[in-house]
């Protein structure tokens, strides 16, 4: 019998909302990434530069903000940036998913995820985020930090994000409900 590895993620956090819509529904919204600028917390908007927008494999480059304030101790990136990422799993009403790309183009083990079941006569929502080794950006953020400091930074900023996937979701909820 062969032994099975298993990893513990550098990052993993879901958040979960129900919602008074269907699954197809929550799926059209949250499969247009170029509309992500009214729910997300840093994602100014973007826009696909290859592929069929929305399917697997399609790449997408977003626009983002980020405060002096987050884990203001910590080199992260401030201001205004880019990044690009690819269409991962694309299945109506059930899953839209995408990783983020490094420098090079290649996907980073950073997926975040939209995931949709029937629930009553709506839908229950879940936004999930998993990043099991540092990505490109993670490893310059912390290149000099010691070992205390880079567990701070782990806990901080998995904190931020587990709070990002909730107001993500709330703010989808409130817009899905709107364009009812």
């Amino acid at each position: 019998m062969a032994e099975t590895e298993t990893t513990t993620p550098l990052f993993e956090s879901q958040a979960e909302i129900v919602v008074d819509a269907t699954p197809d529904e929550v799926y059209a919204l949250v499969s247009d990434l170029p509309r992500c600028r009214e729910w997300s917390t840093e994602c100014t908007g973007g826009e696909w530069i290859s592929g069929r927008p929305g399917a697997a494999g399609a790449v997408f480059r977003g626009h983002n903000v980020r405060g002096e304030d987050v884990v203001a101790w910590a080199p992260v990136v401030r201001g205004v940036w880019t990044t690009e990422s690819q269409v991962h799993t694309a299945i109506p009403g059930v899953e839209f998913s995408w990783a983020m790309r490094d420098s090079r183009g290649n996907a980073q083990s950073s997926v975040w995820a939209f995931r949709m079941s029937p629930e009553g006569a709506g839908c229950r929502l879940t936004h999930h985020f998993r990043m099991d080794q540092p990505t490109e950006g993670i490893r310059k953020i912390t290149q000099d930090m010691d070992d205390d400091e880079r567990r701070r930074f782990v806990t901080e900023w998995g904190a931020k994000v587990g709070a990002d996937l909730h107001e993500t979701l709330r703010r989808l909820k409130s817009i899905i409900e709107t364009e009812r």
